[in-house]
């Protein structure tokens, strides 16, 4: 009788083996670990998403609500630095290296870190290293607040592992994404942090402006991923390199899209 090789007897065996169903039992890849209570301490960074176009970089997406004809005539008159609308003599604030503002921050491609002190959670962002203080001692948000370039938030734990922030008085001159869309001094936000696991938080987050738009907006639900041994850099905006840049690149880019410059 013909021996049979040993390879082939191999391959037989792997060949049943598949065959019957053995390979389900195969571990899977183990899941994050669960989320810690009452924590959101680490360094975080925006999982790559889906926008509605490619004009939402840096907005919060989701259905854009009516805008009032207040927040239209602001509107018409901003002049974008890329993008669709873009022109040369943009005016979008930080090309003159001018505070990003909230929520636009929270949507720039450049992670950030939760830290956690006894009467504060702070948000420590590599864009601009800017700070933006959260209040965590049960003190209410001001009626009439002097408008700052990061408004004025208060926080709260709902549950274990669900953190909420409200927030009011933001200066008027930022914008809500890189395209121009405008807001009032009396706009207030709603964010909602939930941590479903130790390396996850999902993000939503809620405007409500009415002297801009007619109806809440309801910003597309985003994911943050913990980056355990990312730091945060120093990553300001230097106003000379913005200029270099912008006449270099920026305005002839502009060009290039048919744009009308700006007088």
């Amino acid at each position: 009788m013909r021996i049979l090789s040993l390879g082939w007897l191999a391959k037989a065996a792997l060949f049943l083996w598949m065959s019957s169903g053995a390979h389900a039992q195969a571990p899977s890849k183990a899941a994050s670990p669960p989320a810690p209570k009452y924590d959101l301490s680490g360094v975080w960074a925006l999982q790559a998403g889906r926008e509605t176009s490619e004009d939402d970089k840096q907005s919060p997406g989701g259905a854009i609500p009516p805008m009032t004809p207040w927040a239209k005539a602001r509107y018409d008159q901003e002049k974008p630095g890329y993008g669709k609308r873009a022109a040369p003599g943009g005016n979008d604030p930080i090309l003159e290296c001018d505070p990003m503002g909230f929520p636009r921050i929270l949507y720039f491609p450049t992670p950030f870190e939760f830290l956690q002190v006894s009467n504060r959670v702070l948000q420590m962002f590599e864009r601009d290293h800017v700070v933006r203080e959260i209040w965590t001692d049960g003190r209410a948000l001001p009626s009439d607040p002097d408008p700052l370039w990061y408004g004025y938030s208060a926080g709260k734990w709902v549950d274990d592992t669900t953190f909420v922030v409200e927030s009011t008085g933001y200066v008027d001159r930022t914008w809500l994404g890189a395209t121009g869309y405008p807001h009032s001094e009396a706009m207030r936000l709603e964010e909602r942090y939930h941590r479903v696991d130790r390396d996850t938080i999902n993000f939503a987050l809620t405007i409500t402006d009415p002297q801009a738009y007619t109806e809440p907006w309801i910003a597309l639900p985003r994911v943050l991923k913990l980056r355990p041994r990312a730091e945060i850099r120093q990553g300001y905006c230097v106003a000379s390199e913005e200029q270099a840049f912008t006449k270099r690149i920026r305005e002839p880019g502009a060009l290039k899209t048919g744009a009308t410059p700006q007088k």
